[in-house]
């Protein structure tokens, strides 16, 4: 996404969680965590398009679990380029720098024919519906959560259970702690204004970092021997770790290389099919480093760490 944010007097980072609440439901019902004033779109093969840029986090796990439910045939994916300034991403890495099915430059455009000289920045992922070219949600969290729960009936017959019943409760409180913690952890970090807010959010995260390498100490996966989403959500996360957040947001007590559960958990994911596919650290690096002209003025982009080392054996079957 393009970074929303703001600074508290202290200097600290707040994200701007206001996204555009729409869902996309099965038959357009309401689901039962529903607010009643939550415009509802019907799910329908074709329909919609998302658009995610493999170089945002966020976006990241809208396409993997897009792959793992095997919706490809049923929602297409448009990729933009990995830098854009303060106005949009834009889909340079396409023909002529227009997104095939949408026919734009910017994704900007489908944020203005949706809601006018739209105020907000502009971000990844977003679900767009084709005919309007409107976008209809960047609400990144309930995205993928409806993937799972609202498009069932086009899962392909293998795909994974990411949300089981059993372990749901706890999976929730999970993923709010990776989140609050690590996922938005690391921005806290890399955008602090203050010394005193950098301290303070480098202290939680590494907190975090160790809760995590204690847990995966004793099971496979974030809730036991099956992948989940709170897995997804933890994993966009590792796999920008060394090349980005250890350096560049300042996360440097360790590397993620040098943690020895979470280092062979991250490549359990990474060797899984759906994982690494859509995982380039060209284009996560680019983005990072170019686009972060205040923390990066020079516009570097480091040639390290060799993506390799994301190949060797984790021992974790």
């Amino acid at each position: 996404m393009a970074e929303k944010s703001s600074y508290v007097v202290t200097g600290e980072f707040e994200r701007d969680m206001a996204y555009i609440p729409d869902r996309i439901t099965a038959r357009g019902r309401p689901p039962r965590d529903q607010p009643a004033d939550v415009p509802l779109w019907p799910v329908e093969p074709g329909r919609y398009r998302l658009i995610a840029a493999k170089a945002c986090p966020w976006a990241n796990r809208a396409i993997i679990v897009r792959g793992l439910l095997g919706l490809e045939e049923v929602i297409s994916w448009g990729a933009p380029g990995p830098t854009h300034d303060e106005r949009s991403w834009t889909f340079d890495l396409d023909p002529d720098g227009k997104d095939p099915v949408l026919g734009i430059h910017f994704l900007r455009d489908a944020y203005d024919a949706r809601i006018p000289d739209y105020p907000k920045g502009v971000t990844v992922p977003a679900i767009v519906e084709v005919e309007t070219g409107k976008v209809v949600t960047n609400d990144f969290p309930w995205i993928t959560h409806d993937l799972f729960f609202e498009w069932r009936e086009h899962h392909r017959a293998d795909a994974p259970d990411l949300w089981p019943a059993d372990v749901r409760d706890e999976m929730e409180t999970v993923m709010q702690r990776v989140f609050t913690e690590v996922n938005n952890g690391v921005y806290r970090c890399g955008f602090a204004g203050s010394q005193d807010a950098y301290d303070a959010a480098y202290d939680r995260l590494w907190a975090a970092m160790d809760w995590l390498e204690d847990r995966l100490a004793t099971r496979r996966y974030l809730m036991g021997e099956a992948i989940t989403e709170a897995d997804v959500r933890l994993f966009t996360t590792l796999a920008r770790f060394d090349a980005v957040y250890h350096g560049h947001f300042k996360c440097n007590r360790q590397k993620l290389a040098e943690l020895p559960h979470l280092w062979g958990y991250a490549r359990d994911l990474f060797q899984t099919p759906g994982f690494g596919e859509t995982v380039d650290f060209d284009q996560i690096k680019a983005h990072y480093y170019r686009v972060h002209g205040d923390i990066n003025p020079s516009g570097i982009v480091p040639k390290g760490p060799d993506p390799d080392v994301w190949l060797e054996p984790h021992s974790r079957g």
